[in-house]
């Protein structure tokens, strides 16, 4: 068994009982670095569908107030994330999806860097306050999984800033330095939820701070998150006042239940949370009365887990059975298409941010759509 494919199958270790070690992605260097990128021209990823451009920039963050949490012999905390914004004016730079090197080391091929993103590093922002969605990877997954999520609601107005998670997964630092995983036995567990509270408390921090260059609503601001990522961002929404509103796309719940009432919207987003014969999904089921103010929950059961990110897309498009053999492929990614999986993630999870971070009223969240058939509403 490839290495490569250990590192893939994490997010599906508890869905299938596998006993995995897990632990790879990609990342992308500062701007201020060179991408090397593979010659072959990719394959582009779909298009924003708001009609504002797109710009980007990386960020580099150095939390000096703990220790890293996995790694003991670090003095402080380093992260880096990716910040999407509407734009006025494009840059000559396109953002690469992923580096060469990241492509090489998390699947053994460079073809990955190919990919064609929408937004330019560093292009000239639009004037005024944006509100702000911070997006949290699946566990051993990159904070570029979310891109085509990310350039979407950049188009539509908001600052997006997703967040990897140091040595949850293989991380690129400028100047082309790689850190491994060393947290990346099984799929993750509440010390990696609380980490990664902490983790996003800190960009946040950073980015709504008198210098960090970008304008934030501060009275705008949501969490979504894919798998461990989702269940990390309800899990911020219930200790830090910054945070309005949160989504969890698939992500398991493995922190005990809070003692109080969760007083913020919730959207839960997942493709096989109820069981065959219809019946909630325990662990949903179970949270579910602690969610205290608006909440919906809703479910795809054609997608799989991995088709609220980038990776049922990458899937169709390149050959990669050498980390994700066809036997996972069903409980990967289900019966829907890439293309179809991304469309419906990217409505709903907008349709809820505009309703809860710009009060914009949307039917979808009401009620069953014949535009989106596949889509469920599950009510305990």
């Amino acid at each position: 068994m490839s290495q490569r494919f250990i590192r893939l199958v994490a997010p599906l270790a508890a869905l299938l009982g596998l006993l995995l070690v897990t632990g790879t992605s990609s990342a992308s260097a500062a701007p201020s670095e060179p991408f090397v990128q593979a010659t072959a021209v990719g394959p582009e990823l779909p298009a924003p569908t708001g009609n504002r451009l797109v710009g980007t920039r990386t960020l580099h963050l150095k939390d000096t107030s703990r220790p890293d949490p996995w790694k003991p012999d670090a003095n402080y905390r380093e992260l880096m994330a990716t910040v999407w914004y509407p734009a006025s004016l494009p840059s000559a730079r396109k953002a690469p999806f992923m580096s060469a090197q990241l492509s090489t080391t998390a699947f053994g091929t460079d073809t990955l860097s190919t990919v064609r993103t929408h937004a330019t590093i560093d292009a000239v922002p639009l004037p005024g306050r944006r509100p702000l969605a911070v997006l949290s990877p699946g566990f051993g997954m990159s904070r570029v999984s979310l891109t085509a999520l990310a350039e979407d609601l950049a188009s539509k107005g908001y600052l997006v800033a997703a967040l990897d998670h140091t040595y949850e997964a293989v991380v690129e630092f400028p100047g082309g330095r790689l850190e491994p995983c060393l947290n990346c036995t099984g799929q993750g567990g509440p010390d990696v939820v609380r980490s990664r509270v902490k983790d996003m408390r800190f960009l946040l921090d950073r980015l709504t701070g008198p210098h960090s260059g970008f304008l934030v609503d501060r009275s705008r601001i949501a969490v979504a998150g894919h798998a461990i990522g989702g269940s990390s961002a309800v899990e911020i929404a219930g200790q830090d006042p910054r945070v309005a509103a949160a989504v969890n796309m698939e992500g398991t719940f493995l922190t005990p239940p809070p003692a109080q009432l969760l007083a913020r919207p919730v959207l839960l987003i997942g493709a096989q949370w109820p069981t065959a014969g219809g019946t909630p999904a325990a662990n949903w089921a179970d949270r579910w009365a602690g969610f205290a103010d608006w909440k919906r929950w809703l479910s795809v059961p054609t997608a799989g887990h991995m088709s609220f990110s980038d990776a049922h897309w990458l899937y169709e498009r390149f050959d990669l059975t050498e980390v994700i053999p066809p036997v996972l492929a069903p409980a990967m990614f289900g019966t829907i298409s890439g293309e179809r999986a991304t469309e419906i993630t990217r409505t709903y999870v907008g349709a809820f941010l505009d309703l809860q971070l710009r009060g914009v009223p949307s039917t979808l969240l009401d009620k069953p759509s014949a535009r989106f058939p596949e889509v469920g509403f599950v009510r305990p």
